[in-house]
């Protein structure tokens, strides 16, 4: 069904979003020292981070926490009422708090604020008001810029939980960037999933050891015949007198050497310089090369190693990990 440019459901959904957007403007211009002031505080933690918030904030203290913690910086989330019944314990010297609150004034914070301060736990508080409770209290203060909530009513937490998320993230970024966070740490908190198989190294899906389908150069072809047929890959590798692979023999190859096959040996039949990949390349590189090349299987060559064939690859084996 086509809606009209002045649908008013249309309206009110470009209203929010634009509004939305506006804030989180306002939110990049106003960040100052105090933002890297609260990144050295995380940094310089032996402890967790605890991210608490309470109703919507609370949700997007969880956010943050679970951000925080897959890329490097230790965090969790602990709900502020529940710290009242004993879950204060789960903070200890050393932690660092992230408390988030957009009157600043939450009341079922005052419990965790109290034994920031008892404690002498760095606080870091997020909160709209300047002369709030929070931000008295914090030791550094993330001060969230004017902006009207989404709805017209002005009531509903909607564009300060944006910003809110927008600054968790920003923080995550800037202490994982700090941390010099790479593919590979990210790929460790997130072995499974989409995530994980887009990380996924050759080395952690190829065959290798006896699995390998290699015979020597020099090898006659009855035994070739033997190890494509045992191996279950459709070709076998060459190997020179150095042990380096040299070539490779697939279906193709043998067809075209049908007349006289058993009397040859596997250097007059093989493919010499076949495309091979190193074991540290990211799976989805050899799905790639391999769509390229047109070939199911690639040779994983260890640069380390001389030329040695260090394992097998198959393009099934990357389909079954998820990697497309």
């Amino acid at each position: 069904m086509i809606k009209s440019p002045t649908d008013p459901l249309l309206s009110a959904g470009r209203r929010v979003i634009t509004r939305e957007a506006d804030a989180l403007v306002a939110l990049s211009k106003t960040l100052d020292d105090s933002f890297s002031d609260a990144v050295r505080l995380i940094l310089g933690a032996r402890g967790r981070t605890i991210v608490s918030g309470m109703g919507k904030s609370g949700h997007i203290a969880r956010k943050i926490a679970a951000t925080f913690a897959s890329t490097g910086t230790p965090a969790h989330f602990v709900h502020p009422a529940e710290a009242s019944h004993g879950d204060l314990g789960m903070m200890t010297r050393g932690d660092v708090a992230l408390v988030l609150s957009n009157s600043g004034e939450t009341p079922e914070l005052a419990d965790l604020i109290a034994y920031t301060r008892r404690f002498s736990i760095p606080l870091i508080g997020v909160a709209s008001r300047a002369d709030s409770t929070l931000m008295k209290r914090s030791d550094v203060r993330l001060l969230l810029p004017p902006a009207e909530e989404a709805c017209d009513k002005g009531i509903v937490p909607t564009t300060s939980t944006t910003m809110t998320l927008a600054l968790g993230d920003a923080l995550a970024i800037a202490l994982m960037e700090h941390r010099r966070f790479t593919p590979e740490d990210f790929r460790d908190y997130h072995p499974g999933g989409k995530l994980g198989a887009r990380l996924a190294k050759v080395r952690d899906l190829m065959h290798a050891d006896t699995q390998i389908p290699l015979i020597a150069h020099d090898a006659p072809m009855s035994e070739a015949l033997l190890a494509i047929s045992r191996k279950g890959f459709g070709v076998v590798g060459i190997a020179d007198e150095a042990g380096a692979l040299c070539g490779i023999i697939t279906d193709g190859d043998l067809r075209r050497h049908m007349d006289g096959l058993l009397e040859l040996r596997a250097a007059d039949v093989m493919t010499p310089s076949p495309q091979t990949i190193a074991p540290d390349a990211l799976a989805e590189e050899a799905v790639a090369l391999m769509n390229r090349a047109k070939i199911t299987c690639l040779f994983v060559v260890d640069p380390a190693q001389d030329g040695r064939a260090s394992g097998i690859l198959h393009i099934h084996d990357c389909l079954r990990a998820g990697v497309v």
